[in-house]
């Protein structure tokens, strides 16, 4: 009988042996194949790179992975709450693994024949995103739960929360609470109230399925079982979880997608993202970029430009477009539009497209022969015929005007104001190259040296903002200012002080006095010149009206003392407009469209007079320190 005793305590004894040898080995395998946590320990994800007009609006974002990094003391407790009752109640007391959840979904998955509840822990849920691989086995579900634990022993709670809540996914390309309310309501998850809170909570078990864009009723419903689940678990009252779910859910989606209008502006900004910062910075992201863009006055200046043309072009197809307004003063980008459809063409005309200007280069010709003293403002040319020795093939060149009719003796605020080609000409020939070619350098445009005297009439190719910026010239009392598209750049959205601050560089090019009587001149083009549909905007304007041959281009750039706005219509491939369709009888009203889309004020352009020097000096002075 001892015997038979001693036998059954060895096998016992063999069997435990056995097992606890099994046991360790197990474990030993676990702890030498598991991969490492110690990444977690200083979660660094990769983030979205915000951009923000000049009104604090979001314009979109940039980078792969639209998610926006915030600590945990800048959720609210009922943005957590919400998140903890509809994933994981018990979590502030379990060690990594919620057994009692586990059981409960067991129960809940046998009774209904299929998987209705997972019982993975907030930190299981960490463990499966950012450490293993997406498998459904059991080994790699024994794995997550000894990483759970292990993160447990590693991680505080609030470390584990701020994981899991930065890097989740929400649906509509949305990870973590931040992104995910931006992208639903264009509000930061500070901002967020408890019914939104109760929306974005509902969201991790199926992102699609509850998608509140996409499946509304769906969403209202899991929105009604998270605001329950807040009620049973005590973190609000039975009563407030019936009076939230009567509730509608407010979205505000806009930001979802990027804009049409607005998508040619964000490619310039992640431009000159790639110029200031390493491409690693820009890659990790995390950056909050504050533009110069005004959001507002781009989309209804998008939207009434394409109105415009598709009143103007009824019975063919639209041309082209491209817009450049700039604020005087600092040379900040309001509005960029590159194209009639960034969908169907990308390509940013307003910044890269090479297009002659035709008339809508004279002012500087008129600027440089008034600034040299080589006429002067009240004098009188002869618009006559004109035939200088020509460069093709010896021929002689004979320039026209448009109308092909000559006026004889004119001043030359009539003939800019009438674009008289033959002036033009005229006033080219009394420069000569040299003076030309000083106004080109200090214009800072790419006109080959060896040019001829087609340059008076716009025949060298210049891009639409490279054209507007030049006009800055007479608004701004002589000065140029470097057109910018970025204000300032943070590192995150928290950072009281910019890691980026962009200047304004106005450099001078005339002088005051050349700059007002060219406002003078200018002004008379929208009174009684080719640019009268201006008149419509109900405020001082200026500016100047451009044709190139065949009707290929159709220009405008005009200009209130706040703003300066050029406009180019044409097509890509070069064809005519069809004949008549000139800069004021198209590109004018497509500016006038634009130009409507903000408030301006009926402030008037400064205009000298032999009393005023010395304030014309005090205004380039302050704006030389703006």
């Amino acid at each position: 009988m001892n015997s038979v005793f001693k036998l059954t305590g060895i096998l016992v004894l063999s069997i435990f042996l056995f097992f606890s040898i099994i046991l360790a080995a197990g474990f030993i395998y676990l702890k030498v194949s598991l991969p490492s946590i110690s990444k977690l320990k200083n979660y660094r994800p990769e983030q979205t790179n915000l951009v923000y007009d000049i009104h604090g609006n979001l314009v979109g974002f940039i980078g792969p992975v639209r998610r926006v990094f915030v600590p945990i003391d800048k959720i609210p407790p009922h943005v957590i709450q919400a998140f903890l009752a509809a994933e994981d109640a018990n979590f502030y007391k379990h060690k990594g693994i919620d057994f009692w959840s586990l059981l409960r979904a067991l129960y809940k998955n046998i009774v209904h024949g299929k998987v209705v509840q997972g019982g993975s822990t907030i930190t299981q849920q960490v463990v499966k995103s950012l450490v293993l691989s997406p498998e459904r086995t059991l080994r790699r579900k024994i794995k997550e739960m000894f990483l759970a634990w292990q993160i447990e022993k590693y991680l505080t709670k609030d470390q584990i929360l701020t994981i899991y809540l930065n890097h989740i996914y929400l649906g509509e390309g949305a990870y973590g609470v931040e992104a995910a309310a931006l992208t639903y309501f264009n509000k930061h998850v500070w901002e967020l109230d408890l019914n939104e809170a109760a929306v974005l909570a509902g969201l991790p078990a199926a992102p699609s399925k509850y998608n509140p864009l996409q499946n509304y009723n769906l969403s209202i419903a899991r929105r009604n079982y998270v605001l329950k689940r807040m009620a049973e678990v005590g973190f609000i009252s039975p009563e407030k979880a019936q009076a939230i779910s009567s509730q509608p859910i407010h979205l505000n989606p806009k930001n979802v997608n990027i804009p049409v209008y607005a998508a040619y502006f964000l490619d310039v900004i992640k431009e000159e993202l790639k110029k200031l910062f390493p491409s690693e910075v820009v890659e990790r992201g995390g950056l909050v970029v504050y533009t110069t863009l005004d959001l507002e006055w781009e989309k209804k200046a998008y939207e009434n430009l394409m109105n415009t043309l598709s009143r103007m072009f009824t019975n063919r197809e639209p041309p082209e477009i491209a817009v450049v307004c700039m604020e005087n003063k600092n040379g900040g980008v309001r509005v960029l539009i590159g194209g009639r459809n960034y969908l169907a063409s990308p390509y940013n005309r307003a910044i890269l497209a090479k297009r002659q200007p035709g008339s809508a280069f004279k002012p500087f010709i008129w600027a440089k022969a008034i600034e040299d003293r080589v006429v002067s403002p009240e004098d009188v040319i002869p618009d006559e015929p004109i035939t200088l020795p020509g460069g093709d093939q010896g021929k002689d060149w004979s320039p026209g005007n448009y109308d092909g009719q000559y006026l004889g003796p004119i001043s030359l605020r009539d003939a800019l104001a009438k674009s008289r080609n033959v002036v033009a000409v005229r006033l080219a020939l009394m420069l000569g190259r040299e003076k030309i070619y000083d106004m080109v350098q200090k214009l800072e445009l790419n006109i080959p040296r060896d040019f001829n005297y087609s340059i008076a009439l716009g025949s060298y190719e210049l891009t639409p903002i490279e054209l507007t910026r030049s006009f800055t010239i007479f608004p701004n009392l002589g000065r140029m200012v470097k057109p910018k598209f970025i204000e300032e750049v943070r590192d995150s959205l928290f950072a009281k002080t910019p890691i980026y601050k962009t200047d304004v560089v106005a450099k001078p090019v005339i002088s005051p006095y050349t700059a007002s009587i060219m406002n003078d001149f200018l002004q008379a083009v929208v009174l009684y010149g080719t640019g009268t549909c201006a008149r419509g905007l109900g405020v001082p304007v200026a500016g100047k009206t451009g044709t190139t041959q065949e009707y290929r281009d159709a220009w405008f750039v005009g200009f209130t003392p706040t703003y300066t706005c050029g406009v180019w219509v044409g097509y890509d491939s070069g064809k005519t407009l069809e004949r008549g369709e000139t800069g004021g009888r198209v590109a004018c009203p497509v500016w006038l469209s634009v130009m409507k889309g903000t408030n301006h004020k009926p402030q008037g352009f400064f205009l000298y007079t032999e009393n005023t020097e010395t304030q014309n000096q005090e205004n380039t002075e302050n704006l030389e320190n703006q």
